[in-house]
């Protein structure tokens, strides 16, 4: 963790553009990735509009933290379990599964065993992750984790600060949608197949679902999704050739008039 946005921006790529032959133009700076890299892409071209002609972003983490995961952050008062069935049910909340829809793992398992690995978020599992990352720094110096690894009960105020922090990406673009939504239109492609294992289809519906509601610019993005039963992992159907194929005619199509367009060139 740490100020990977500059990093990334005002150190990497500089470099890389002035110690190799590149186009050094936004339409020829593109973005890609899976999973967790699949959340940075799409973070970086919503924060750096201008800086980047486009992501191609693959089964991402937790995009609205309405569905992070299963985990409504907003509105349901623990991690672990449902709000629904009333004070005799206690339905599980899941955060893995086969693709026929079989749950596999719990988020009550998965925070205690995290837990159990190490405390104070040093576990190195996929929770501390997150929490390391879109959560505020506690008074003991360790991440506040977003909820409790052994009650699920939610921090509404951790919650809060990675709302405000930009960390809910539907969440960003609503609020900044003004400012940022002309620099955006064109350039977010978005691909998850209908039954992710870990539940990140949710999350990519909400998304969807603000960006059919844009307006000045209207733009509704493009979505892909993967049917039937198609698991983490799925890339839209193509290959690796074909991804950077597809990217670079987007790329051949944004350059302006007599710039370079590519390696065919």
């Amino acid at each position: 963790n740490g100020p990977y946005g500059d990093a990334i921006t005002q150190e990497l790529i500089p470099y890389i553009e002035t110690h190799f032959r590149i186009i050094r133009k936004p339409y020829a700076r593109v973005l890609t990735g899976g999973s967790t890299g699949g959340w940075e892409s799409l973070d970086l071209q919503v924060k750096y509009p201008k800086l980047f002609g486009g992501t191609w972003t693959f089964y991402p983490d937790p995009l609205d933290f309405h569905h992070f995961q299963m985990v409504n952050l907003y509105a349901d008062p623990n991690a672990f379990v449902a709000p629904i069935g009333g004070e005799w049910q206690h339905v599980e909340r899941y955060m893995m599964r086969q693709p026929d829809g079989q749950p596999l793992v719990s988020v009550r398992e998965m925070s205690r065993y995290e837990a159990v690995l190490g405390s104070h978020g040093r576990s190195g599992g996929q929770y501390d992750i997150f929490f390391a990352t879109f959560g505020p720094i506690g008074a003991d110096g360790y991440p506040v984790p977003l909820w409790n690894a052994r009650t699920g009960v939610v921090d509404r105020s951790a919650v809060a600060y990675a709302r405000d922090h930009g960390y809910d990406i539907t969440a960003y673009l609503r609020q900044n949608w003004s400012r940022i939504g002309p620099d955006l239109v064109g350039k977010i492609h978005v691909y998850v197949g209908d039954m992710d294992t870990f539940y990140l289809n949710l999350g990519v519906y909400d998304l969807q679902a603000f960006m059919q509601t844009t307006v000045n610019p209207h733009y509704t993005g493009v979505f892909v999704y993967g049917r039937p039963e198609k698991p983490h992992g799925w890339n839209g159907g193509m290959t690796n050739a074909q991804l950077i194929e597809n990217i670079a005619a987007a790329i051949a199509h944004n350059a302006p008039p007599g710039a370079p367009s590519g390696w065919r060139q």
